[in-house]
């Protein structure tokens, strides 16, 4: 007896008003882990230093136990220092609005950034939910409680 095929995960896609016409988020090769999402906004200037949400017109609805991880491209990070300030950024299944992606300016240039230009990529997870259970004491490790750097340099 063979073991079923596993579940292919589907996250089901919401088009918004600002979004009748773009792709739906997806990978530009098959090894790709992330889903490319597009600016759904009319073209927009992004000043040096500046930080701004930008909206995909897109809604996702997770699968529970999945999360939607927005981090940046390493192209436009590359040749515009534009990236996601809070990479990667969480979608939790409980959402249902606007999937918004916050970009930065790094650069000292501004950037204009086009309507249907891939602006971020999406990576999704599984999640796990503990339980915290307070105690007095934890158990021990050689390491303790070394932090940054304890580990040895290089």
């Amino acid at each position: 007896m063979t073991d079923p095929a596993p579940l292919t995960l589907q996250v089901r896609v919401s088009r918004l008003e600002t979004n009748p016409d773009l792709p739906l988020p997806d990978r530009a090769s098959a090894g790709a882990a992330g889903y490319d999402v597009r600016s759904a906004e009319p073209d927009f200037v992004l000043r040096p230093g500046e930080t701004r949400a930008v909206g995909t017109g897109l809604a996702l609805e997770l699968p529970p136990g999945v999360e939607c991880q927005v981090r940046p491209r390493s192209g436009l990070a590359l040749r515009s220092g534009i990236t996601v300030p809070n990479a990667p950024g969480t979608i939790d299944p409980d959402y249902r609005g606007e999937l918004k992606v916050i970009l930065h300016n790094l650069s000292s240039d501004p950037v204009t950034i086009a309507r249907g230009h891939r602006i971020a990529q999406l990576v999704f997870a599984r999640f796990e939910t503990p339980e915290m259970r307070e105690v007095e004491h934890l158990g021990g490790t050689v390491r303790g409680e070394g932090g940054f750097g304890s580990t040895g340099v290089g």
